[in-house]
């Protein structure tokens, strides 16, 4: 049911003139979607209440609920379509009336890390891009079909948005910036091991793709109310500077069943690093930063080893702001460990010697899709030099690609001989590590060159024109 609808509300969609891509299509989706869901826990935490013998007081006042403009329904349970507001009296309701009245919660919250705040910072961000009514109307009785009440509704219906992100991530280099192949992140989860009571960061956080699976690697350990509480409010935290991928953070992680996420929409890299205290710090960090140069001369101020490579400015940052003992797992373009320019000789200085770099994790190419980079990965904890790194390089024996993705079979290996960093053809440990020189070199065969296939080529190709040909497209409208 659920994939059907989804599939249907996209196909509504495509006959919008202002919604053209896969991200505009989630981007649409998710708000829609948050909406149904805050009605659902509405109605749970009345019933709730009412079984308490206590008086539920609603978080949106009754002609801002769902039951009363986007889906009133009769006695039959049927949608009473002659309530329900649809064609061009449905559009204005959304844009004159419904998104002011939901923006106005940022500033009624208690506190930023309630749900009512969250409301405020999503359509703050977003906009309906949803023209005609009928239109809307239609996507609106699709999602008002679909049930995630119960537990396992939830998890098929947060599958399913996790299939629409990475769909959005294969549609083009900004979408890809989302989306890092799960598989490789319940990797790194496994590697880092986080406990209940840690607490988890992401400092570019994209669709929440790490927070999510951290949550659902941790949940089968709450096991008692406070650890569930402590899980839910105290455990995952995360930073996005765009808006779109903050809306889709929030929505991602919702949907996997954290009901206030503490996502804060802001730019990372301009904080300051002086400024940050010991209470800032966190015991796990997971990330997949940005590669490639963007970020402003006075952000390159914020820190000691300048750079214009973004990724560079972030795993200062991570460094920064782990506990001592902390554990990180950072991808980072593979060029980090060999550069020869200053910034990449003094960052590896610093990670070698303010941290324990115990494994490099090195992805074929192909991994992300997409990217015409080549990546690592790095482990590292917190407090002591690192005396010895032990690599591991990834082959699963095919090329990667949109067809041939990255699976978790194919890390397995990986995660079981991490534990002793074991030798094998695949892995191997350098003693008294340099910052001179940390790329990969196996001693057992060489770095095997991984040849992407004509048809991912032309794929690559294919996305980047299509691209091309938008921002033509935006020129001439300008003209």
């Amino acid at each position: 049911m659920f994939e059907q609808a989804f599939k249907n509300i996209d196909n509504v969609l495509r006959n919008e003139d202002g919604c053209g891509t896969e991200l505009d299509y989630t981007e649409q989706s998710s708000w829609l979607l948050f909406l149904k869901y805050l009605d659902g826990l509405e109605q749970d935490r009345a019933t709730a209440a009412r079984l308490d013998g206590k008086k539920y007081d609603y978080i949106l006042e009754p002609d801002y609920r769902w039951e009363s403009w986007a889906a009133p329904h009769g006695k039959d349970g049927a949608i009473d379509h002659n309530r329900a507001k649809t064609g061009k009296d449905l559009v204005e309701f959304v844009d004159g009336r419904l998104f002011p009245y939901l923006l106005g919660f940022k500033q009624r919250a208690s506190g930023p890390n309630t749900v009512e705040y969250k409301i405020g910072e999503i359509f703050g961000e977003i906009k309906n891009k949803i023209r005609n009514g009928y239109n809307l109307r239609e996507i609106i009785d699709q999602v008002d079909a679909l049930r995630f009440r119960s537990q396992a509704e939830k998890h098929e219906l947060s599958s399913l948005y996790e299939d629409k992100i990475k769909r959005m991530g294969n549609a083009g280099r900004n979408g890809g910036e989302y989306y890092t192949p799960r598989p490789l992140i319940r990797a790194m989860i496994r590697v880092t091991a986080p406990k209940i009571g840690e607490r988890i960061y992401d400092g570019a956080c994209g669709s929440a793709g790490f927070l999510c699976e951290a949550y659902d690697y941790l949940k089968p350990q709450a096991t008692t109310t406070a650890s569930q509480r402590v899980l839910q409010e105290h455990t995952f935290y995360g930073k996005e500077k765009k808006s779109l991928a903050y809306v889709i953070a929030i929505m991602n992680m919702i949907l996997h069943g954290i009901e206030a996420p503490n996502i804060i929409h802001t730019n990372t890299l301009a904080e300051n690093l002086a400024d940050i205290q010991e209470k800032d710090r966190y015991d796990i960090i997971l990330a997949n930063p940005p590669f490639g140069s963007g970020e402003r001369k006075e952000v390159q101020q914020n820190f000691r080893i300048r750079s214009g490579e973004t990724a560079f400015l972030f795993l200062q940052h991570f460094i920064r702001m782990l506990k001592a003992g902390g554990r990180a797992a950072v991808v980072i373009k593979n060029t980090f460990l060999s550069n020869t320019d200053n910034a990449s000789v003094s960052l590896r200085r610093e990670l070698l010697e303010s941290c324990n770099l115990h494994t490099v994790l090195d992805m074929p190419g192909g991994t992300f899709q997409g990217a015409g980079v080549k990546t690592v990965v790095l482990f590292f904890e917190k407090g002591s030099k690192t005396r010895k790194v032990w690599y591991y390089q990834l082959d699963p024996g095919r090329n990667m690609g949109k067809t041939n993705p990255l699976n978790d079979d194919d890390l397995a290996e990986f995660v079981k001989l991490q534990k002793t960093k074991a030798d094998s053809p695949k892995s191997w440990t350098v003693a008294e590590p340099v910052e001179a020189d940390l790329s990969v070199k196996n001693p057992n065969g060489g770095e095997a060159v991984a040849h992407r296939s004509p048809q991912d080529i032309m794929e690559e190709i294919a996305a980047l024109d299509a691209e091309s040909a938008q921002v033509l497209e935006k020129i001439r409208a300008l003209v």
